[in-house]
């Protein structure tokens, strides 16, 4: 009996041995990862390298600079800096070094100063990368992390709308977004006293503690003469877009182009050779070849705002603008459609002139040009997708969104004191999320 007792004895202090063995081999393991977190969390980076043993320097390049000479300067030999040209092109070709762009030097710290990474900044957030730290030679591209602020202001408009909205502690360029969102539905060359906004909008930082930019506006209400003029963001078929309060989009498309057939002879250029005055100089505009007497459409719904002849220039020529943001010009016109005059209203497909080859022509053509806040676009290149409706499908999950938005908008005006809150302040950030 004594000895199957000890047996009992013998057997419960080797399982405890084996127990208390796993476990502190589990608190070394558990303190060595502890240990390896620590170390690793207060290591330093810049650029996603690791750069404890590292000397950073950073440059900015100047009128002149060039990529070999960047390079020669610091060092590198010309098969040296032939070679680093060649690897990092594919992520940033020379040709697009910017002046004013910030490139870096990561250097060993030691007397021999050798350099291990090369960084030029393509933008704020992005960058390419030169690896000379290995055996092997390479490149590649990154970004810093970005995260959206998520904002609120509001205003009400006393001067301008540029003036409301640095009065409200928003950036200056939120009231071109807002310009450009509204567009279709507001003037804002001509927005009274009294008009208002209420909006949420998201920006972008590096760290929290950089300003990049706008990201979006994410909800707004325009008050512009007493009717309130909804935006709320939705996206569908991938693309996100702004809708009213009953799911139709804020903005009107434009026809591809203003003629049914046709055959593009010129495009949009800076540096075309002028086939009359033999010379080249910019030619802002797509031309059209077509028959004298094609009939020629508006883009887009619209008011007339000039009909004349330049002689030695457009010939007869039509303007029209759309929207507080896009004007279209028609040039080198035969004649104008009936009871088309300076403030004609006219829509979409609407005849508003034919084909001609009037002023500084060589042949029947038209001249189809296209101005966004008084600059010349390309009309071969505008992004503007289809404005469709919410699809039936999605309506119920844009109702969500829509009544989610005016719910946040509704709060927030309520707690907005900008009588109270110091100018840093005055934009309340609701969240902030990572992108």
């Amino acid at each position: 009996m004594v000895g199957h007792t000890k047996i009992i004895i013998r057997t419960v202090l080797y399982f405890f041995l084996i127990i208390f063995t796993a476990s502190c081999a589990l608190k070394q393991e558990k303190l060595s990862a502890d240990t390896d977190n620590t170390e690793e969390a207060n290591k330093r980076f810049a650029y996603g390298i690791c750069i404890d043993s590292l000397a950073m320097t950073h440059h900015m390049i100047e009128k002149g600079d060039h990529l070999s000479s960047i390079l020669t300067n610091m060092g590198f030999t010309g098969s040296d800096a032939e070679q680093i040209t060649r690897t990092i092109s594919p992520y940033y070709p020379p040709s697009k070094l910017q002046i004013g762009n910030r490139y870096a030097a990561l250097t060993t710290r030691d007397s021999i100063a050798a350099i291990q990474y090369l960084v030029f900044e393509r933008s704020r957030t992005d960058f390419a990368v030169v690896d000379l730290s290995g055996d092997t030679l390479r490149a590649y591209e990154s970004s810093k992390p970005v995260t959206l602020q998520r904002r609120y202001c509001e205003g009400t408009i006393t001067s301008s709308m540029w003036n409301a909205i640095i009065g409200s502690g928003a950036p200056p360029l939120l009231a071109l977004k807002l310009s450009d969102l509204y567009a279709w539905q507001v003037d804002f060359f001509d927005i009274k006293q009294g008009d208002s906004f209420r909006l949420i909008y998201d920006e972008a930082w590096i760290d929290d503690t950089t300003y990049v930019e706008i990201a979006s506006i994410e909800g707004a209400v325009f008050t512009h003469q007493e009717r309130d003029y909804l935006a709320i963001s939705f996206e569908q078929d991938t693309v996100r877009e702004y809708f009213d309060e009953e799911g139709n989009s804020l903005r009107k498309a434009f026809l591809k182009a203003p003629l049914d057939f046709f055959r593009i002879s010129s495009r949009f250029s800076n540096a075309r050779f002028h086939p009359v005055l033999k010379r080249y100089r910019p030619h802002h505009g797509v031309d059209y070849a077509a028959p004298s007497g094609t009939p020629v459409k508006t883009v887009g719904d619209g008011v007339v705002i000039e009909k004349g002849y330049q002689r030695n220039g457009a010939g007869n020529f039509l303007k029209i603008k759309h929207n507080s943001s896009y004007t279209t010009t028609y040039m080198h016109l035969s004649r104008f459609a009936k009871g088309v005059k300076k403030g004609s209203s006219v829509k979409q497909g609407e005849v508003i002139a034919y084909v001609g080859s009037t002023g500084l022509s060589t042949g029947p053509h038209l001249d189809y040009r296209v101005h966004k806040n008084n600059q010349p676009v390309n009309p071969l290149k505008m992004e503007i997708p289809p404005s469709y409706p919410v699809k039936p499908e999605l309506r119920d999950s844009f109702m969500v969104v829509r009544d989610n938005m005016l719910q946040q908008l509704d709060s927030l005006q309520q707690a907005w004191q900008p009588n109270v809150l110091t100018p840093d302040s005055l934009s309340q950030n609701v969240y902030t999320q990572s992108l």
